[in-house]
């Protein structure tokens, strides 16, 4: 196996069985999971993710977010159920069809032209509809109108209709009202469309959010997705209800340390100035790698078990931090950028709260200069190294 000592992203597979299990036993026997894949699995590796977890018996399939996404699966073994939950455009629609990919679609001459593809294709296209309940995006209003284009498109070549799904847009938040307010809205049209002979095989809301805190959601599907990955949507979800174990660590080596007097300015823009003598160590990662330019002067790292405060600007490739108090440091020592040394950790939401974002765009920022380390029962299982040649 190659080491990795300038960054390295360590991925726990194990975390990932422990989240799916304790996510599903809080929803009903008869509902599956959908995991949600997007953007290379929330930064985690869509494929090594997919490979692990693709025959549990109560995973349904996966969701992805462009038809690229959905095809590198394919390519790579993937046979499982894949919904695309963005939109396509006309150019993928036979790349749909080659690939039995299950697209969204919301508009009637949408469902033609992919009616047209299966046909040329010789393949059934599996389909399912969102409707807008809320979010005010892509999506079938919730009228009777759109029961008459979804009639429509039930009688269309080479097209079934297998699902019909919409999005919450705050489950998240203290209040459930605009959750169960929306689920409302999605349960009467269904209702309306299920009395006008549409059926609908699946039916899906939920979200991370909602699959934890909103029971009644929970229909034929689930899906997934920062739950998946050990991270709660937003501080109003409650902890207590699913355990989750966030399963990215971020680990890099000290490159170089050396010691200034007091009144020196470190990093660029000189926007801090030791106030002493200082130790100063230099960590070869930087925002280029996805870590955030927002945690300068803010945020810190582990090294022996100890906090080492960045000191001045993250720069694109390095940052320095502040050793001066941990005792015996040394030149390649491990840093914990994420994740746990000895009796300290540094969790995303930390690191959000830390540069104003959420925990959701730390982890899917870290970009693909950083190698992937996979880990099963405490060892090495895999590793993803974007730029080595094969």
């Amino acid at each position: 196996m190659k080491k990795y000592s300038r960054i390295y992203a360590s991925v726990d597979l194990d975390a990932i069985i422990h989240n799916m299990e304790n996510l599903k036993r809080n929803i009903h026997m008869d509902t599956k999971l959908m995991a949600v894949l997007k953007a290379d699995a929330y930064g985690h590796g869509a494929v090594p993710i997919a490979r692990h977890i693709k025959d549990l018996d109560y995973l349904w399939g996966f969701g992805v977010a462009t038809v690229e996404e959905a095809v590198s699966l394919r390519k790579n073994g993937i046979d499982n159920p894949i919904l695309l939950l963005g939109y396509s455009f006309r150019e993928h629609y036979d790349t749909i069809a080659a690939y039995d990919i299950r697209p969204t679609v919301f508009k009637l001459d949408m469902a033609r032209e992919l009616s047209e593809a299966g046909q040329k294709a010789g393949k059934i296209i599996k389909v399912h509809l969102s409707v807008d309940t809320g979010m005010t995006n892509t999506g079938f209003s919730d009228t009777a109108e759109s029961i008459k284009l979804i009639q429509s498109i039930q009688l269309l070549p080479n097209i079934k209709v297998e699902g019909l799904y919409s999005q919450f847009t705050r489950a998240d938040e203290t209040s459930k009202r605009p959750a169960y307010v929306q689920l409302d809205r999605y349960l009467n049209f269904l209702e309306l469309a299920e009395k006008s002979g549409i059926h609908i095989p699946l039916k899906h809301c939920s979200n991370s959010a909602s699959l934890i805190r909103v029971p009644e959601a929970n229909l034929d599907l689930a899906r997934t997705g920062i739950a998946l990955y050990g991270l709660y949507p937003s501080s109003k979800v409650e902890r207590d209800i699913v355990s989750l174990k966030p399963v990215m660590s971020l680990k890099s080596h000290i490159a170089f340390i050396k010691t200034v007097p007091a009144d020196v300015a470190v990093s660029l823009g000189g926007t801090f100035k030791t106030d002493w003598e200082t130790k100063i160590a230099t960590i070869p990662v930087g925002y280029a790698d996805g870590y955030a330019r927002f945690l300068s002067n803010k945020g810190h790292v582990l090294i022996r078990g100890q906090k080492a405060p960045i000191l001045g600007r993250i720069c694109m490739d390095q940052f320095m931090v502040d050793v001066t108090r941990i005792p015996n440091v040394q030149e390649l020592d491990p840093v914990t950028l994420l994740g746990t040394d000895e009796e300290m950790t540094i969790t995303a939401d930390e690191l959000g709260d830390l540069c104003g974002r959420f925990n959701y765009e730390f982890v899917t920022e870290i970009n693909k200069r950083v190698p992937r380390v996979y880990i099963k029962n405490g060892e090495i299982a895999e590793q993803t190294d974007y730029f080595e040649e094969d």
